[in-house]
């Protein structure tokens, strides 16, 4: 099973491949090399992609970090 360090790790580096292409398609979303075209991921869909994984990777730091304020259930009884 993943540590909580390991998959932090595995998200920052997803984060960063995310941050390389946002980059990469805010400089020029499509381009042409002779007859050929290509065109970049969705600008919209990777930033989508970055929120999440930023969220993610900010409540495993918190994890880490022992301030961590995870849901509790609570249950109530009369007795």
């Amino acid at each position: 099973m993943e540590s909580i360090q390991e998959r932090l790790e595995r998200i920052k580096e997803r984060l960063q491949a995310y941050y390389d292409a946002e980059l990469a398609i805010l400089q020029g979303q499509e381009y042409r090399i002779g007859t050929r075209t290509l065109r970049r991921a969705d600008l919209v869909q990777v930033q989508k992609n970055i929120n999440e994984l930023e969220q993610q990777k900010n409540i495993l730091e918190a994890r880490l970090s022992g301030s961590f304020m995870g849901s509790k259930r609570v249950v109530l009884r009369d007795i």
